[in-house]
């Protein structure tokens, strides 16, 4: 990488973690771009040299911390990932990103707070640098590896993955209905009741 091109990286770097010590800290809403570049040390038009404005700023670090989240839980695994089935590699990867969300709860609060589905979809598909991880890749990768075959396999990530947000949000943070721990053998088991659910028989039916 030639010192230009580092420049600038250091450049984009700098703005991204200046929007997310105020997303975090301050609020989306009440963030400017204005405050970013401020304290991040660079003129205005720089910012638009990188984002389009403060919504692709915020998309990109949904993608960028989702996917340092998702590289850490499948760097925990190891080499014992190939010899889970399908259902027990996707929950175990679940399972060691909620504890990483559990114990940074800023960056919880963060994700949810913004996610929608279809900030998720681009986010996983659309990589905000070289070294994030495209999930559409790996998740697919994962259903071509599975013994059957999936009905609907966007349906059934987008099922699981609102289920997640939304009940370990409230487990992590109010503890409410009951702690993560508590909550995690229910929810673990309602994932492979979906995911049974999509399946495909040998007959071509849905199980």
């Amino acid at each position: 990488m030639g010192k230009v091109d580092k420049n600038k990286q250091q450049k984009e770097n700098s703005l991204l973690k200046t929007a997310f010590e105020f997303f975090t800290t301050k609020g989306f809403s009440k963030t400017s771009i204005s405050d970013i570049v401020s304290k991040a040390g660079v003129a205005k038009g720089t910012f638009y040299l990188y984002f389009k404005d403060k919504y692709d700023i915020r998309n990109k670090l949904i993608s960028h911390k989702s996917s340092q989240i998702f590289n850490n839980a499948v760097a925990s695994l190891g080499d014992t990932i190939d010899s889970l089935s399908f259902e027990d590699k996707l929950i175990a990867i679940i399972d060691r990103m909620v504890n990483q969300l559990n114990e940074n709860q800023s960056l919880l609060t963060f994700i949810s707070k913004n996610l929608s589905w279809g900030i998720f979809k681009s986010a996983i598909s659309s990589p905000s640098s070289e070294k994030d991880i495209n999930f559409t890749e790996v998740y697919y990768d994962m259903l071509r590896e599975a013994p059957y075959e999936f009905r609907d396999p966007e349906v059934m990530i987008f099922m699981i993955t609102e289920l997640v947000s939304s009940t370990c949000y409230s487990a992590i943070l109010y503890k409410e209905p009951c702690s993560l721990e508590e909550l995690k053998p229910y929810l673990y088991q309602s994932i492979r009741t979906m995911i049974a659910q999509h399946i495909v028989s040998g007959d071509g039916k849905q199980n």
